[in-house]
């Protein structure tokens, strides 16, 4: 870098800090104590940083500070992992939001304010900052930039960042009673140390053969009268859930609430309408649901963070080939019963309970295809599916949104197959099958074919108002020609508990008119909301 941060510098000190981290992986993770002592916090930064420095590989030669240092920090947005690795995350962003407006490379003035800012948004993003920790160390490095910053170029300010917090970082072991005792520093915060140190190798154009990472001391017995901060006693939650959230940025504040509510170590970053979200709770499912209610949550991870208690210890998967389907309705669960699918039953609008879900995964077999058949359960199947990879079984979600994509996917189904064909052809043949339902208005609503009143009948393809009327076969002949105008085979109707009598054999009757070469399925579904489900393919 030498006295220009430019774009080849950024390259290289992304790179070099994953290369850094991953040779000092073990090192990190053995000091791992706060907030839970679950070895990883090593591991966590440098898939983070990997994940930023592949984010920059990405992109061409040539294209400019202000796109690297977007790409830096999107990058380690969507590959953060842990704790640390998504506070580590919004360190970048911090940076990338005061540099990469620059029209110059920046001056040693710049840099310090773009760590000042990094630390204040990294800080923010923590729901409760503990010193002690990895915030410590950062806001340390920014006071000993600023400091150094009047007159300095970046290369100066670099080095004393990583000066800076090197002596915070001796420090944390006295903040923090649970390193005291452990006779550790903070973990994260020895990660952020090799982060900056690269740094300001970089600058210097001087890189040592390995980046010093404290070892174990001996423990420091806490006097009686400490008190036993909350954060280290007893067990604490049990699980880690993370999982990158596309919501409106005014969302994010209520989910913030709600999860505070539910566990601790919560960090919420990114912005934009991209959000990278880390908890600890003992109810993953409600984690996930209040996630799903804000926005869209994807790349669902939860950990169990004391695999070795017996009462949170994964059991053995069964052994053996199976498919397990999610379903509300006492219909379509017989249906799935019949095609040789294990039923999860949920609440008509609401998700199965992750533990439930997870328990019947893994009850189901050590290679198991699970269908949600619903948009709202794809994400929880997912997050159950990761627990359940956990204990060592094959699981794959199938990303059925419709009971009638679930019901194609079983039509395929080959246990005889190798399982990773057999995943392929149940997710082709859904994706093959197009989606459609009735449903009468509650109430009075803006559609994209216009204003619907309460008692209208909608007529729904793939989760999209395509008609409103007053009866419900003339809605539904409706849909089904519009699904049929671009060609099918097989049509599947599926009739709820509130279907007037009659309603899919007129149905049947008119496909037998309009399209004779098509095969129907007529079945008895039971749902409640929906008086026909339909399903073409």
């Amino acid at each position: 870098m030498g006295e220009v941060l430019d774009e080849e510098a950024v390259r290289r000190w992304c790179r070099l800090s994953a290369e850094a981290l991953g040779r000092a992986r073990a090192e990190i993770d053995a000091l791992n104590v706060f907030p839970v002592p679950d070895g990883d916090t090593g591991t966590n930064l440098h898939l983070t940083a990997l994940a930023a420095a592949d984010a920059l590989d990405a992109l061409p030669d040539g294209a400019g500070a202000p796109r690297i240092w977007r790409a830096l920090a999107r990058g380690a947005l969507l590959g953060a992992r842990g704790n640390s690795g998504v506070i580590l995350s919004q360190v970048f962003r911090g940076l990338a939001d005061v540099l990469a407006p620059l029209e110059a490379p920046p001056d040693g003035a710049a840099f310090a304010a773009a760590l000042r800012h990094a630390s204040a948004v990294a800080r923010a993003a923590v729901e409760h900052p503990v010193e002690g920790t990895i915030l410590s160390v950062l806001s340390e490095a920014a006071a000993a930039s600023t400091a150094e910053a009047a007159g300095d170029g970046p290369a100066e300010v670099a080095r004393a960042a990583a000066a800076g917090a090197r002596r915070a970082l001796e420090r944390t072991t006295g903040q923090l009673d649970v390193l005291a005792r452990s006779g550790v520093v903070d973990a994260g915060a020895a990660g952020l140390c090799v982060v900056l140190d690269v740094l300001a190798a970089v600058a210097a154009d001087e890189y040592p053969e390995r980046y010093e990472v404290p070892a174990r001391t001996a423990a420091i017995p806490p006097p009686e009268e400490r008190a036993e901060p909350p954060d280290s006693g007893g067990r604490g939650p049990g699980y880690e859930v993370m999982y990158l959230l596309d919501a409106p940025d005014d969302a994010v504040h209520e989910l913030r609430g709600r999860l505070d509510g539910l566990g601790d170590s919560l960090v919420v970053v990114g912005g934009d309408g991209l959000w990278n979200v880390h908890v600890h709770v003992d109810d993953a499912g409600a984690a996930i649901e209040a996630g799903m209610e804000a926005g869209r949550p994807h790349r669902i991870r939860v950990a169990c963070l004391h695999a070795g208690d017996g009462e949170h210890r994964p059991q053995a998967p069964r052994t053996g080939r199976a498919v397990v389907a999610v379903t509300a309705a006492g219909g379509l669960a017989e249906l799935f019963r019949e095609c040789g699918a294990r039923v999860v039953r949920r609440e008509p609008g609401a998700a199965p309970p992750l533990a439930v879900l997870a328990d019947a995964i893994l009850a189901a077999g050590d290679e198991v295809a699970v269908l949600p058949n619903d948009p709202e359960v794809v994400a929880l199947a997912e997050a159950a599916a990761e627990r359940a990879r956990d204990c060592g079984a094959r699981i794959e979600v199938v990303p059925t949104k419709a009971s009638v994509q679930g019901m194609a996917a079983l039509a395929v189904h080959d246990p005889l197959r190798r399982f990773g064909e057999d995943v392929i052809e149940m997710t082709r043949a859904a994706g093959a099958t197009r989606f459609g339902h009735l449903e009468v208005a509650g109430q009075e609503a803006v559609t994209s074919v216009g204003m619907c009143r309460p008692g209208d009948v909608l007529g729904l393809i793939e989760g999209d108002v395509v008609a409103i009327g007053a009866d419900l076969a003339e809605v539904a002949r409706h849909i089904l020609n519009r699904m049929l105008s671009g060609g099918g085979e097989l049509v599947t109707l599926i009739a709820g508990a509130h279907a007037p009598p009659g309603l899919a054999a007129a149905l049947e009757e008119h496909l037998g008119e309009t399209h004779p070469d098509v095969e129907v399925g007529v079945y008895d579904g039971g749902q409640e909301r929906c008086p026909l489900l339909v399903g073409v393919e």
